[in-house]
């Protein structure tokens, strides 16, 4: 089973390294792209999927836990040295395709941008040397002080609310049909809530294995990140999907395919 290696997944995953599911499955760590290559290549069966690899993997969706946002997220941010409507190259963090497919979809439909994209590590003074905009996402954009940059700088979470209304679901777990049996799903949920109800146990140990700021972890994890998901949650994510699938081929992230129906293991 595969999991996202950043802060805002260990919620999700704290009951199976520290609770009542410890044990249960056997976890790896990586980054968003790379858990959604090992599902790709069938070296995983379950992983925390990033929601634009529904468009690409016929998965189905193990309900109720995931990681969205109900406005700004924080950890997804696009940093340019012109307005968003002007930029015409785009530097986007190798680490995500979500995240990449949700910057081209709000700079097209908000700001009419429709920029090249250069995929680049998430350094943010080489990404700027290289294209008028970078996209940096997870733990190394939570690094970035938003408010000291000489940039304009874009929450993607709080845009896509207030392009659409809706939540933007930036991953779900998923796995391979007759894999989500209903005791593993329970057994997600439940370790879901798990963390949820372990969150200062949480700040306390990842802010200082990650060397942030314990107010900044608890920031994050209340405030910006949900990760019981409902029914408006994938609303927001349908949404996405359909008109992430609907943008042309990319050199980031890869081909986006044609759109796929995304089956729920049961309903939500």
């Amino acid at each position: 089973m595969c999991a996202v290696s950043y802060l805002n997944t260990t919620p999700l995953v704290w009951g199976m390294l520290h609770g009542p599911q410890r044990g249960l499955f056997d976890l790896e760590f990586q980054v968003p792209s790379a858990c959604a290559d090992r599902m790709a290549s069938g070296a995983a069966d379950i992983g925390i999927v990033p929601s634009f690899e529904l468009t690409r993997q016929d998965l189905e969706i193990l309900p109720g836990a995931g990681i969205a946002c109900r406005g700004p997220v924080r950890s997804i941010l696009l940093v340019s040295s012109c307005a968003a409507g002007k930029i015409a190259t785009l530097a986007a963090d190798t680490s995500s395709r979500t995240s990449v497919q949700l910057a081209r979809v709000i700079l097209e439909e908000r700001y009419g941008a429709e920029p090249e994209l250069i995929p680049m590590a998430p350094d943010l003074e080489s990404m700027l040397r290289a294209a008028d905009a970078a996209l940096i996402i997870g733990d190394p954009a939570l690094r970035i002080e938003a408010t000291r940059l000489p940039y304009h700088v874009y929450d993607l979470g709080a845009e896509w609310v207030d392009l659409t209304g809706l939540p933007m679901v930036f991953a779900v777990w998923a796995g391979r049909k007759g894999v989500a049996t209903a005791e593993v799903v329970e057994a997600f949920q439940e370790s879901c809530r798990y963390g949820r109800g372990h969150l200062e146990e949480i700040i306390v140990s990842e802010s200082a294995r990650r060397e942030f700021p314990q107010a900044l972890v608890r920031d994050y994890l209340t405030r910006h990140i949900v990760h019981e998901l409902e029914a408006r949650d994938y609303e927001g994510m349908e949404l996405f999907l359909k008109k992430a699938a609907g943008m042309p081929a990319a050199a980031a992230g890869g081909p986006a395919g044609g759109a796929r129906r995304v089956r729920p293991v049961r309903p939500v």
